[in-house]
């Protein structure tokens, strides 16, 4: 079973999460960009989401601020969310904002909210699990275009709930998270979207 559901914690890690979500906003749902500002918006957001994520990941771990992709410790997580805020800030103001992409905008900004509440429980000594919060809201996320846009998306949604389960469980099995701080990264993951959902719904 391990060997199963270990895979799932990679495949649906926090770094990957904005990447489905973006393959989504600009293909599941026919939205009508053109191909060259569908590029831009997936570069836009691999640019921000993941190359500068992982360079500031492996200049950290070079400096032994971290000491794995997971960052297992409280510790370890403090100075990845800070920057991790700041660039989903950029992300916004700059990208991915309001007046041109409504939907996804509101998307990011929940992403920014649970983060923003992931760090704050940093400081009070509770470690929520990130996978989970990332799940959560892309499930989230899917549902909401598929309103928004009255598209039949209901093998997507049913396939995102089900992995709620599975990465849930993964966690689990990996011994990265108690029950709780699933819960918690669940919780902090899909109230955001679902509070921000009435904005652009």
């Amino acid at each position: 079973m391990k060997k199963f559901l270990v895979p799932f914690s990679y495949l649906f890690h926090p770094l990957f999460i904005p990447l489905y979500a973006t393959f989504f906003y600009v293909f599941a749902n026919h939205s009508t960009q053109i191909t060259k500002e569908k590029l831009l918006i997936f570069l836009q957001v691999f640019v921000v989401t993941v190359v500068l994520p992982l360079l500031v990941f492996y200049l950290l771990k070079s400096l032994g601020t971290i000491s794995s992709m997971m960052a297992p410790k409280i510790s370890e997580r403090k100075l990845p969310l800070v920057i991790q805020s700041f660039l989903l800030i950029l992300l916004v103001k700059k990208g991915i904002t309001v007046e041109r992409y409504p939907e996804f905008h509101f998307f990011f900004l929940g992403a920014l909210l649970s983060t923003l509440l992931a760090l704050v429980l940093l400081f009070l000594k509770t470690k929520a699990s990130l996978h989970m919060m990332g799940i959560s809201a892309l499930t989230l996320f899917v549902l909401g275009l598929s309103m928004h846009f009255q598209t039949q998306n209901t093998y997507w949604i049913s396939f995102f709930i089900l992995m709620n389960g599975v990465v849930a469980s993964s966690r689990l099995e990996m011994k990265a998270h108690s029950p709780y701080e699933l819960s918690i990264g669940f919780l902090i993951g899909s109230v955001p979207q679902i509070l921000l959902l009435y904005v652009w719904l």
